[in-house]
């Protein structure tokens, strides 16, 4: 099992509510991924599902039990911390089946259960080495271990991979996917990253100031966001937003920007959004007229940040190798891909 339900929930500290009113449903097997930006509510949430904090108000289902009242220990969960929380003083094993040795689990099973975990892990070598002797990376995989031996209905990760370096943080999403398909057990994970959520989540929930703004599968958020919060947060680099010109004050390449992208919006629309891979640089005197601010060559790829004229914030473009030539002060034009741009109302709401 591993059904998670919210309906209602909510949290305040005095007279100050920090999560307003949260419906949502984890499927059992599911891979939820929280993602939004810090102090939007998400660890919180992840806090409240565990016992760690007290619900203000609605209801917590696991598998269609009302947990609001049970002890963390009590409701089949395991969570992981960002930070490793290992006891300096013991072994790899002993860290991992403290937990059963508490629960007065016999001697023999603990280390068969221990052993299994360490084996899925890929860190059999390292059960009889002290913390101070591992990596960051097999601290980590120490910590998830001492949550599989639980053997919980669901996996709760509260920014596991934030203390790793970048190269690290590829190989332990890898890792952390891979667990999740052998396992098969629900896991909710909580990460500011939009990169990981992107990758590892069956399915995301938006969070913004305590609501969750839009819940779906990856790229169904990064295609159809439900408004501006969702179509900036989701997406690297981020998109680009052209507001509706000003009547008698707005520069021509302004308005050509906004007439190419806007067609079929209609009045509705009060912003456009497209993503720097949908707009192509052409030569100069072609599309609208753009200057190169900043080239940066990533080798596969160049990211474009230029100026177009009478809009303050600089236009970002994606482009393949063939883009390594291009540098700061070339004037160039753009050609958006109307068929991608996304255009959002006066509420910030997507209308087409």
């Amino acid at each position: 099992m591993g059904h998670v339900l919210l309906k209602g929930l909510r949290k305040h500290y005095d007279q100050i509510e920090v999560i307003k009113g949260l419906d949502l449903e984890v499927q059992e097997g599911e891979f939820m991924v929280f993602v939004g930006p810090s102090g939007c509510g998400k660890s919180t949430t992840l806090r409240m599902i565990a016992g760690l904090e007290e619900i203000s108000a609605g209801d917590l289902f696991i598998d269609g039990v009302r947990s609001n009242e049970l002890r963390p220990v009590d409701r089949g969960l395991a969570m992981v911390f960002q930070s490793y929380a290992l006891y300096p003083h013991m072994t790899v094993a002993e860290n991992m089946g403290f937990a059963l040795k508490m629960a007065g689990v016999a001697r023999g099973e603990r280390e068969a259960h221990v052993w299994r975990a360490a084996e899925i892990l890929r860190i059999t070598e390292l059960l009889d080495r002290y913390p101070k002797e591992l990596s960051g990376g097999q601290r980590q995989r120490v910590a998830i271990g001492r949550a599989i031996v639980r053997k919980p209905k669901v996996f709760l990760f509260d920014e596991p991979l934030s203390n790793l370096d970048a190269a690290l943080r590829v190989k332990m999403r890898i890792e952390l996917s891979r667990l999740h398909k052998e396992l098969r057990t629900t896991m909710v994970y909580v990460t500011h990253d939009q990169v990981e959520a992107m990758t590892m989540g069956d399915r995301i929930a938006v969070f913004n100031k305590g609501r969750i703004e839009q819940v779906g599968r990856p790229m169904d958020l990064y295609n159809a966001p439900a408004n501006e919060f969702v179509a900036e947060f989701i997406g690297s680099p981020r998109i680009n937003f052209i507001d509706r010109p000003s009547a008698g004050r707005a520069s021509q390449p302004h308005v050509a920007l906004w007439e190419t992208l806007a067609v079929k919006s209609g009045d509705m629309a009060q912003r456009i959004g497209i993503r720097p891979e949908h707009l192509y640089v052409v030569k100069e005197g072609e599309g609208v007229a753009a200057t190169i601010e900043l080239a940066e060559h990533l080798g596969d790829s160049s990211i474009l940040h230029l100026r177009v004229e009478g809009i303050s914030d600089l236009i970002i473009a994606r482009v393949g190798s063939d883009g390594g030539g291009l540098e700061a002060g070339q004037h160039v034009g753009l050609a958006p891909d109307v068929s991608r741009r996304l255009a959002f109302g006066s509420d910030g709401s997507l209308v087409a």
